[in-house]
């Protein structure tokens, strides 16, 4: 077990997995910790659904787009304006691999919550409490398996691959799937994609902005 400092400066995005199985035992150990998270209403009302059979995943992110190539990333990064270098530089990584990366990953969690009322029209911001605490509960399992040396990434689902997870897993209508959670052992070529590094310091703000 490494120090909670340590873990969370481990973890890190990874899309580029060796095909190696993650064991149940330490799926379960990490699913544990998500579980700990805070949540609105003190249910924890979060299911995960892990999918390690290769004829099911093909299944399930038959959906995913997986012919995108760097130039057709960069040609959406234009639509979107982004001219960031150092935002571009992880997108065009980013973009081709989200087929191969949910694939080769040693194990696929798709994680649910339940939401009650429409998740995409909420009438305040307490309708999202239930969207906002399963990230918690995401981000406490990437710290987790981080510890583990199992690195992740999620993918957010377009609507069409919402509707296609809900009906080939038998999701009750009343629960949502906030995003893909892949997580595995990464290749040596897993080099990590340059970030910003921002300091405390220089957007903490005491008593006011």
């Amino acid at each position: 077990m490494v120090d909670v400092y340590q873990a969370i400066h481990a973890r890190r995005t990874v899309r580029d997995f060796v095909e190696k199985v993650i064991d149940k035992d330490t799926i379960i150990k990490i699913i544990n910790a998500g579980l700990l998270a805070p949540t609105n209403d003190h249910m924890r009302q979060w299911e995960f659904i892990i999918i390690g059979d290769k004829t099911k995943r093909l299944e399930v992110i038959g959906k995913v787009n997986r012919s995108n190539t760097a130039k057709d990333a960069a040609g959406i990064l234009d639509g979107w304006g982004c001219t960031d270098p150092i935002q571009r530089e992880m997108y065009i990584d980013a973009i081709p691999k989200q087929y191969r990366m949910l694939l080769d990953a040693g194990c696929l969690i798709i994680p649910c919550f339940r939401q009650t009322g429409a998740l995409l029209k909420p009438k305040n911001l307490s309708a999202l409490n239930p969207f906002a605490s399963i990230w918690c509960c995401i981000e406490n399992m990437l710290i987790a398996a981080a510890s583990e040396g199992v690195y992740g990434v999620t993918r957010i689902p377009f609507t069409k691959e919402i509707g296609h997870l809900k009906e080939i897993l038998d999701i009750p209508a009343e629960y949502e799937i906030p995003c893909y959670l892949a997580l595995g052992y990464p290749s040596q070529g897993a080099a990590p994609i340059p970030q910003h590094r921002i300091k405390a310091e220089e957007r903490a703000h005491f008593n006011k902005w």
